[in-house]
Formats: structure tokens, sequence, C-alpha cells
């Protein structure tokens, strides 16, 4: 999926959440990947080529369309393109539409989604935009499920000696495969590792659905 940088720091996202500087969230074409304020029960993992990746929730409409759930088997709009491809990369790509998305404007990239700042810069470590791997985690989750209650470092490892590989933003909701005893932080030795291979402590987590032991 190609992704591009939000911005917009100050503004309103279509959730009601004001933009912060360096905030994490994404926005995704259509109303039926959106979560409410302060909710992660939408929450996508976007990963970078580099392997860095971030879990993070859906609190923003765009880019270009509004009602284009491309990852739906029971597309809103645009039902003769294939599953998995945005309109706007049809456009950009094969001049679907005449290249114009549902407002009109002409398409001049094929964006799937947008990330916000701190999800862009720091938790993929991305300088431009760039084509990301991206999993709609409501679509299935793990044996497990926790919320995460701040910005978590995902690790390689249950440890801070384990190099960091990214972020789990506030609010997301992270697909826990088991729960592993490691080093404490705070007042627990247990972390999650998650069904794409890193490591959170549990500390700044809490369970939605109890994760089974490692």
């Amino acid at each position: 999926m190609y992704a591009t940088r939000e911005g917009l720091v100050g503004k309103n996202t279509a959730n009601g959440h004001v933009i912060t500087s360096r905030d994490h969230f994404v926005a995704l074409p259509s109303r039926r990947g959106l979560s409410a304020k302060g909710s992660g029960d939408r929450t996508v993992q976007v990963c970078a080529d580099s392997g860095r990746c971030e879990y993070a929730p859906v609190w923003d409409v765009g880019p270009w369309n509004t009602h284009d759930d491309y990852w739906d088997p029971d597309r809103q709009e645009w039902g003769d393109l294939p599953r998995g491809v945005p309109q706007a990369q049809a456009a950009w790509y094969d001049e679907y539409n005449d290249k114009r998305d549902e407002f009109g404007r002409t398409v001049d990239n094929p964006a799937g989604i947008d990330l916000a700042d701190g999800t862009f810069w720091d938790g993929l470590q991305l300088t431009t935009n760039a084509w990301v791997t991206v999993t709609y985690l409501w679509s299935g989750l793990s044996p497990g499920a926790g919320q995460a209650q701040a910005l978590i470092n995902l690790r390689s490892g249950p440890g801070t000696d384990y190099r960091i590989v990214g972020y789990a933003a506030p609010y997301a909701l992270l697909p826990v495969e088991c729960q592993t005893s490691g080093e404490w932080i705070g007042s627990t030795d247990r972390w999650d590792k998650l069904s794409g291979g890193q490591y959170v402590t549990h500390a700044y987590v809490t369970d939605q659905v109890e994760p089974p032991p490692c």
C-alpha cells in the first residue's frame, strides 16, 4: 500500500481527535474503517521495508476517497476493482475513473493510507512517502488481545536489551499471540508476544482477551 504523511497538526480528524505534533494514528478512505475517538476497535499494523512497524488506530478518513473500503470483500463503492486495490491506486496506474477520485479531483499519487507524523517519522522512520505493508487487524485477532495504554516500544525480545523495532500507539488493539516472562518493567515481568513477532511489556497493556502462555 502506498502511504503518505498526513500532517495537519491542530486540525480535527473524522472522529473528533485534535491532531498533535508527532501524533500516532492512520487514516483510511472509508468511515467503515474508522474508530471512535479514544478507541482502537479499528487498528492496523503498518510496516516499512526496513522492518519497522507500528500498530495504530484508524482515526481519520482519507486519502482521496471517503467510501473506498478496498479491504472489504463487500466493497461500498468501486466494486469492479479487485479487493485490496485502492481506487486512487487504480486511478494513478490504470487511469481508472478517468484518473479522478470520488470528488472529481485528479489523483496525483496512488495512496491508500495516510500516516500521522509520529507514525510516519518515528514509528516507521520514513523520510518520504513510501510503499508499506498494511494488516487490517479487525479482520481476525490472535488468541489474545490487548490495548496499548501509552506509546509503547515494540522490541525484538522480552526486555529492554532487545532492539526497538517500532511502536504500539496509544489505544491500538494488539494481536497478542501469547505471553511470556522477561525483564521486570514497573510491577510486572510479563511480556506480550504479538502475532507480528514483536514483544511489548504488559506494564502498559490492558487485556481485552487474556492470552495463553508462550
